[in-house]
């Protein structure tokens, strides 16, 4: 019966570890365009949508245009993915992804509209 209950721990903590592996693997920070030219893994790089940059290749279904960020600087955003719909309203893009051959290879995008609520909000 003693051994049961120590082997159900053993099975218990290693779910825990291996979730904590993986929860750890998932969390991106947000950084700068110049701290993401020198990380080695994924990143959130937070910045405003540079109006009039973007271009999508409907064919290869890329997805490109350029962030500005809050210290000023500029880079090219590669996505490989539909370009989302409301992208032309949004202020703010949060680009999740890799920093490679001059550009950030984004594997998400996260948009950052503004809210209706508070377009209402501010007519009152």
């Amino acid at each position: 019966m003693r051994i049961k209950y120590v082997v159900g721990l053993m099975i218990i903590a290693g779910f825990i570890v291996f979730a904590g592996i993986n929860l750890q693997k998932s969390f991106t920070p947000y950084v700068t365009i110049a701290e993401a030219k020198k990380a080695h893994g994924a990143v959130q790089v937070k910045g405003t949508r540079v109006v009039g940059s973007e271009a999508f290749d409907m064919q290869e279904k890329v997805f490109r245009f350029r962030l500005l960020d809050p210290t000023g600087e500029e880079i090219e955003v590669v996505y490989h993915g539909v370009k989302p719909a409301n992208f032309e309203q949004a202020r703010e893009v949060v680009a999740i992804g890799t920093y490679r051959n001059g550009r950030l290879e984004a594997e998400q995008l996260l948009i950052k509209c503004p809210s209706k609520y508070q377009a209402e909000g501010a007519k009152s």
